[in-house]
């Protein structure tokens, strides 16, 4: 059983959809079904998209400005690489364009800088930089699982000490289960006073059971995607997560019944059909054909359909 470390009951949910999305094989957004996107995650009252992959920068921020045009009510936000040559130039253009953003500096030896001193340094240097360009700066830490856990708490606790913003623990791989996130979690949120989050992936089918586990570990925040939409497996499906949350009493914001159409768009624009045995959107997650369930259906199901907009089906096909 987890112990509820955090008293706080809210979680925001920051959308990727739109930065992992497109790194599934197959798919590519045109501006216009970004715009699209992005409505319809505003409609659902998401409070946060990232917009802007560290990769593509310059073009990201392109669609960014566009968006600004919107109004919208929801938050961008994107990442750059600390260790990049061109990220203060980055920095700058992004700064101008988005809410806020995270700088990555990856924590295993093996990928550069491959020196942890070399790490902290070109962190705090660039973290430096990117709070005089823009108020609102976190930092990020992609291969977290496979770090030294000392090294990990004393960057992330220098980056606070210098003013981060908020701290992103990234299971890069999706090799953890719900019990390492929750030890993983706890021990960083121990040593830290400021908001922390955590990110998924999906490649074990535990994405988001890891993502409840960090909340009851202390994680304020959660990375999630439509339809679990990512890299390999995947992310931590938003439509997943944002239920079993609102279902324990969390508080998110999201509109619980636009998760159906909201997943059906990203569904169409995609391209990516969604699996009718799908937890929350799957077209049969109400559909009862045993013989045993019909006089008492509600006995079957997770969670009342009228949540997410559902109608309960009885059938005998």
């Amino acid at each position: 059983m987890f112990e509820l470390i955090s008293p706080a009951r809210k979680v925001t949910l920051r959308d990727s959809t739109l930065r992992e999305g497109l790194d599934v094989a197959g798919v590519d957004f045109s501006t216009g079904q970004r715009l699209h996107v992005a409505k319809l995650l505003d409609r659902t009252n998401v409070p946060e998209i990232e917009v802007v992959a560290p990769g593509k920068v310059f073009q990201d921020l392109e669609f960014a400005e566009r968006l600004q045009a919107e109004g919208l009510n929801i938050k961008t936000s994107g990442l750059i690489y600390a260790f990049n040559q061109r990220a203060q130039e980055e920095i700058k253009e992004t700064g101008r364009h988005l809410h806020r953003f995270d700088l990555l500096m990856p924590v295993t030896p093996k990928r550069r800088p491959y020196e942890n001193a070399d790490k902290i340094r070109l962190l705090l240097e660039t973290l430096d930089f990117s709070l005089r360009c823009c108020a609102d700066v976190g930092v990020g830490f992609p291969q977290a699982a496979q770090a030294d856990m000392d090294f990990l708490l004393a960057i992330s606790s220098e980056a606070v000490r210098h003013g981060a913003q908020r701290v992103t623990i990234y299971d890069t791989s999706g090799s953890l289960d719900p019990f390492e996130v929750y030890r993983l979690i706890r021990k960083v949120k121990e040593d830290l006073k400021t908001p922390l989050f955590f990110h998924g992936h999906n490649d074990l089918g535990m994405a988001t059971a890891n993502s409840l586990a960090a909340v009851y570990a202390g994680a304020d925040g959660l990375d999630v995607t439509v339809n679990g939409l990512g890299d390999r497996a995947g992310n931590a499906s938003l439509e997943q997560v944002a239920l079993s949350l609102g279902l324990r009493g969390f508080e998110t914001g999201v509109v619980l019944k636009n998760l159906k159409s909201l997943s059906e768009g990203i569904e169409e624009t995609s391209g990516l059909r969604v699996s009718k045995l799908a937890p929350v959107v799957g077209e049969n997650i109400f559909v009862h054909k045993s013989p045993g369930h019909m006089e008492h259906p509600e006995l079957f199901e997770a969670f009342d359909p009228e949540i997410v907009g559902f109608e309960r089906k009885l059938t005998d096909r």
